[in-house]
């Protein structure tokens, strides 16, 4: 029978995280969970990732943005983007339910794990990085305005000790460690997978009754290269010793099979929707490449290889749309573009896709593009994907950035020279 008075709560602020929420409800609903399931999004999520977010959670429920603002703390973390994940406690203010428990977007059901809701508030496992402290990526909770209101409170008073709401919880909840052993989750509830847990005799004794995965840290598993056919992680540097590739897998397994369908149906779904989804894909393919940027910039390089194929796959999702995009009237004329056959056009280098005009559909005239025309009006299929691909660039160049650096291959005398550094630091800090 299902329970309507509790439920299973999750978060997501972005449309890329909504990947991750969208495989954690799947595998909820897959191991027949008698609970609600209910995601809270941000105004950042867009409305056609909501659209699918609401086929599988039983409610979508958009709440404010909170910031804890405290750039120092995370600084020390080096992850400044932990900040938002003060919008977490906002799932108190959910007082049409008893009961629920929370999941990060970035974990995984295993099998059926409704019994949770035996437990009290608040039940969590211990942090494998300081067994002192909870996880805050799974607990159990029971929503209260007044205990919302009361952590709200002592953020302003006291804030995080880590910048987020793990650090936050754990000083509101302060007497987790030694109070109540009964609301000590046993580890199998959140098994963290992370490059930096090497116990691994003990995940070999316990890990095949893990019950929640936990994809802590980097890399997600959106940003992992999964080969389809084979069904199984490309293994690259950053993921070398780990111990845990079937967990990503598995989520792949998922992803694949009941998510990736869900995004790409064709009914109902316009221009700009299938190219949002298009956008999404690419994000989440074009993050896979990040290895790579520290090679040698040879047009057949790995790199450049897998963001072509990034960019053409965007470009095929268009193509797509050709039937309800408008070509404009006289187009050689008013803006000097070719559109003519020519030798070249089926040979178009990856630059001929980041230049050029842009035409927007709103500047097109009421007449189809055929199919024949199609083929020769890249600028068309550029400007429905110029922002994905600008958004690819920006992500490799980030990410080479940051493997030179790694590597001892600073710009001392430029970019990060002292006075470059401390400025960037005097703008964070303000």
């Amino acid at each position: 029978m299902p329970v309507t008075d509790q439920a299973f709560v999750t978060l997501s602020t972005n449309d890329v995280y909504c990947q991750g929420a969208l495989v954690l409800g799947k595998s909820l609903r897959n191991h027949e969970t008698s609970r609600q399931l209910v995601v809270m999004i941000t105004p950042q999520v867009s409305s056609h990732m909501r659209t699918s977010l609401g086929k599988v959670f039983d409610e979508v429920l958009e709440v404010d943005l909170l910031d804890s603002a405290d750039s120092v703390r995370l600084l020390l973390l080096k992850r400044p983007e932990l900040g938002v994940t003060f919008t977490k406690i906002q799932c108190w203010t959910l007082t049409q339910y008893t009961k629920c428990v929370y999941m990060d977007a970035d974990t995984i059901a295993l099998r059926n794990i409704d019994e949770l809701f035996d437990r009290e508030e608040l039940s969590a496992a211990p942090d494998s990085g300081w067994p002192d402290c909870f996880n805050s990526g799974v607990f159990v909770f029971r929503p209260s305005l007044d205990t919302f209101k009361y952590i709200l409170q002592y953020a302003r008073d006291h804030g995080s000790f880590d910048g987020g709401d793990q650090g936050l919880l754990n000083s509101f909840f302060s007497n987790w460690a030694t109070a109540d052993i009964s609301k000590h989750l046993p580890f199998i509830y959140n098994l963290s997978i992370s490059s930096v847990y090497t116990y691994i005799p003990a995940f070999k004794q316990f890990g095949s009754e893990a019950k929640v995965v936990h994809f802590i840290g980097t890399p997600k598993p959106w940003n992992c290269k999964y080969n389809p056919q084979t069904k199984c992680i490309v293994e690259e540097e950053s993921l070398s010793g780990n111990q845990h590739l079937l967990f990503l897998v598995h989520w792949w397994e998922i992803y694949t099979t009941d998510i990736l369908p869900l995004l790409t149906e064709q009914e109902g779904l316009d221009c700009t929707n299938k190219h949002q989804f298009g956008r999404i894909e690419l994000q989440m393919k074009c993050d896979n490449v990040s290895s790579d940027c520290a090679k040698e910039d040879h047009s057949d390089s790995p790199s450049n290889t897998i963001l072509k194929s990034c960019i053409q796959e965007t470009l095929t999702v268009a193509s797509e749309c050709y039937e309800t995009i408008t070509a404009p009237a006289d187009l050689a004329n008013d803006d000097g573009l070719d559109v003519q056959p020519s030798s070249s056009s089926e040979q178009r280098t990856l630059d001929d896709h980041l230049h050029g005009e842009d035409l927007l559909p709103s500047q097109l005239s009421p007449q189809p593009v055929t199919e024949e025309d199609s083929v020769h009006m890249p600028h068309v299929s550029k400007s429905v994907s110029e922002l994905a691909i600008q958004e690819a660039e920006e992500v490799l160049k980030a990410e080479e950035e940051r493997r030179k650096w790694e590597e001892g291959h600073i710009d001392y005398m430029g970019r990060h020279s002292f006075d470059n550094i401390q400025k960037k630091l005097d703008r964070f800090l303000q």
